[in-house]
């Protein structure tokens, strides 16, 4: 599973939320007035070269009065504590502070699972210490899913699978998260893109499907609300047959999960049935998924 690109793409698209999750501390002085820049990678490659893993991604935080100075937070997401390396890290903030003459960098660390890490890189001969190196940590295993349940900022919510929880709150924890979305976020791509990242950090099983589609028919709506409004918005921008392609493709995804989760896994003549539908089909056939009692009520 590509986490690295999952939570790159979860802090260019919200990058003030990332911040206020990831740097709690750093992020309460910055505001909402500022302005927020991702670096290009495509600098930085070269001077690391190729033995460096590219990190997620460098945030430039600018002021537009100009009475402070801007400062690069430099963000790295682990999923594995093992495969972590605070010099590669040291490495990356110190070209990141020559490349841009600036010494206000803040080096973040978001670990997906608990372990062990170095805290800190100490350098230093016989009679000094010479250079010490630290950075923020967030680990999201520590951070207990219920105190976000509520919370405005829609990286939080998002991530609220991947935070601490008893396993008897699973349903709840990924409902919470899919209503976030939807409280938050009212781009309907945007939507679509992160029901996918709540789906693969959630990892509900068939159970769990089913239970959540009973208790919580309402976003199962939701979802299919998504799927009709982008194809209308679709047509009233004039897009071209190939989006509305994607747009029919997406319908058919959609309508394959939501049988799956209430019904169980589906026959291969089902899925044939579903792949060759046209648009008006598929709509009609996932209109008829909540109130179903089986897979031949809504496919035939």
């Amino acid at each position: 599973m590509d986490h690295d690109q999952n939570f790159k793409n979860l802090i260019i698209d919200y990058p003030l939320q990332a911040l206020s999750l990831f740097a709690e501390h750093e992020a309460q002085e910055l505001g909402t007035a500022v302005r927020i820049t991702p670096i290009r990678e495509e600098q930085l490659k070269a001077r690391l070269g190729d033995r460096y893993r590219r990190l997620d991604i460098p945030l430039l935080v600018e002021w537009p009065d100009g009475k402070r100075g801007g400062i690069i937070f430099a963000l790295e997401e682990e999923s594995n504590t093992s495969r972590f390396s605070i010099h590669r890290l040291a490495h990356y903030c110190l070209d990141l502070a020559e490349m841009y003459e600036t010494d206000r960098i803040v080096p973040v660390v978001i670990f997906l699972r608990k372990g062990k890490y170095p805290a800190q890189l100490s350098l230093g001969g016989q009679w000094s210490e010479y250079l010490k190196f630290h950075f923020i940590a967030c680990t999201l295993k520590q951070l207990q899913a219920k105190q976000y349940y509520h919370s405005d900022n829609i990286v939080a919510r998002l991530n609220l699978p991947n935070m601490k929880y008893a396993q008897e709150d699973k349903v709840e924890v990924f409902a919470q998260a899919v209503q976030g979305l939807f409280e938050l976020e009212q781009d309907v791509n945007k939507q679509m893109k992160y029901i996918d990242f709540i789906d693969i950090y959630a990892d509900l099983d068939k159970n769990e499907q089913r239970m959540y589609q009973q208790q919580y028919s309402e976003e199962a709506k939701k979802m299919i609300g998504i799927v009709e409004r982008s194809r209308k918005e679709g047509k009233r921008e004039g897009k071209r047959e190939g989006k509305l392609e994607g747009f029919l493709e997406a319908e058919g995804l959609v309508l394959l999960r939501l049988l799956q989760n209430k019904f169980g896994e589906l026959s291969e003549n089902t899925r044939k049935q579903i792949e060759a539908a046209d648009s008006d089909t598929l709509l009609q056939w996932l209109d008829r998924v909540l109130t179903a009692n089986s897979v031949s009520e809504v496919v035939h």
